[in-house]
């Protein structure tokens, strides 16, 4: 098994590959068994369950089946999906059944040819980094995973508790009111991917919704909230502006398995998390009165702790990967914990980013309020005095080779000076985060998935932090 299992790795949220090179069903019958194990050894709920889930990939259903099949084998009883579901659905159903924990067969927000598998802890959240890595460690020795007794297999519907838990943390009269009345419009940007029919599942209202066939090639691109692949979202947008001019309107946008969130204000424009985490802020704290503290990763914007100050909250900052944010949340009453890429959770929730929730909060925020998402948004930068632009330019190498070249120079030939800016502090707790002396800052940081090199810039405007990335990227193209 060593031979076949070693170069399995585990990144910022779970193992993922492109299918029949990397993912296939021979080594996920290795990873499997022995990610169950693991849980088992680290849960105390007295169970012998596993919830095994799938989003809407190419054959996902086909490898959950596998992943059912050998986890029984290893003698755990397994509740497999009935259906697709988002992987937060998952994540709860493992707290709601007081399972051992979830093993979700999904790539998330990867290009179509990829697939993956995300392991969910029985609190209902992504595993520590630690745990990930005795799964690594435990498929270098395992010989064998099968049991003298196999355990039992069952199917489940993962949606109807999940939205019934999610109905209850919001105020559903007062969105379903603003709706109906025709006050604001909700379009809802499935990505072709496991968002589908959730939010007219859960509202029961009329909800336009967007790409949401199957579609495992996402039309040709990846199932990530970013403005590239959201050109039909923004052209809907734009043509019910014209229509409708006086009435609010959101485009909500999910990523391929659900827990990645972004949205397209009334005028057309894209928001990212970098804007929706303050308007949450703003909203749990001063609507709903909520307290606790606010975990941010280190790419998040610099108005997350202004805004935090507003209602004297505590801010703390993490590594990117939302299972350092889940651990935190394991141990620490939090209000929110918010990543740059649209991963958002609740301490009233689960420790898991659910893009569902995100999205019936955003929504709460607007009926209460009666006012567009942007509105919400420069109303924060007032109150704070603070205004930036951010951007991100994710740049793919060529090889393993270039990405060792550019370590060793940030290693041993540190940047002093970036785009005409004296470097005043650089923070490596994921990464290189360079602040400068004009009070913007850059990340350089290389993926955990992917061949690719992550730059991440916060400046004064759009065209300074333009200048800094294509700097960045230029410095990278020149190792």
């Amino acid at each position: 098994m060593a031979i076949a299992a070693h170069s399995i790795k585990f990144g910022t949220d779970g193992w993922r590959g492109v299918i029949a090179a990397d993912f296939t069903f021979e080594r996920l019958a290795l990873v499997a068994p022995v990610a169950a194990k693991i849980l088992a050894q680290i849960a105390d709920t007295g169970s012998n369950t596993i919830i095994v889930g799938y989003d809407r990939r190419f054959m996902a259903e086909d490898f959950a089946k596998k992943t059912a099949q050998v986890v029984v084998a290893a003698g755990f009883d397994v509740m497999l999906s009935e259906g697709y579901a988002p992987t937060p659905a998952f994540s709860w159903a493992a707290k709601q059944q007081n399972a051992l924990g979830a093993l979700v067969i999904t790539a998330s927000h990867n290009p179509g040819n990829y697939l993956g598998l995300k392991v969910k802890g029985a609190f209902g959240g992504s595993v520590s980094p630690e745990i990930t890595q005795q799964i690594e460690a435990l498929l270098d020795q395992e010989e064998s995973a099968t049991a003298q007794t196999p355990g039992s297999l069952q199917t489940f519907d993962p949606w109807a508790s999940y939205c019934e838990a999610l109905r209850e943390k919001v105020d559903l009269p007062k969105i379903q009111e603003v709706i109906r009345q025709g006050k604001l419009t909700v379009f809802a940007d499935v990505m072709h991917g496991a968002a589908a029919s959730g939010l007219s599942q859960i509202l029961g209202v009329s909800v336009e919704e967007i790409n949401t066939s199957r579609d495992p090639l996402f039309g040709g691109g990846a199932p990530e909230p970013l403005p590239r692949y959201l050109s039909q979202l923004f052209r809907v947008m734009r043509t019910h502006r014209r229509q409708n001019s006086s009435s609010l309107a959101v485009g909500l946008v999910f990523d391929g398995d659900s827990d990645r969130i972004a949205a397209v204000d009334g005028e057309g424009n894209f928001l990212s998390s970098q804007i929706l985490i303050p308007i949450l802020i703003e909203h749990l704290a001063e609507r709903r009165q909520f307290s606790g503290e606010v975990v941010k990763t280190i790419s998040g914007s610099d108005l997350f702790p202004r805004v935090a100050a507003l209602y004297q909250l505590p801010v703390h900052e993490t590594p990117i990967g939302y299972k350092y944010i889940a651990d935190r949340m394991l141990t620490t009453p939090v209000l929110l914990g918010g990543e740059e890429s649209g991963g958002i959770g609740y301490g009233n929730h689960i420790p898991e980013r659910d893009a569902l929730l995100s999205a019936l909060y955003l929504l709460e925020a607007i009926a209460q309020s009666g006012l567009d998402l942007s509105d919400l948004y420069k109303r924060l930068q007032e109150r704070t005095g603070y205004t930036s632009a951010y951007d991100r330019i994710d740049l793919h190498l060529s090889g393993m080779d270039v990405r060792s070249r550019l370590l060793e120079q940030l290693q041993t030939q540190p940047l002093t000076k970036i785009a005409d800016q004296a470097v005043v502090d650089c923070q490596t707790t994921d990464g290189y985060k360079f602040r400068l002396a004009n009070d913007s800052w850059l990340l350089i940081r290389f993926s955990g998935t992917e061949p690719v090199l992550r730059l991440y810039c916060e400046a004064a405007t759009p065209e300074d932090a333009r200048r800094t990335l294509n700097w960045a990227k230029d410095w990278a193209n020149s190792v």
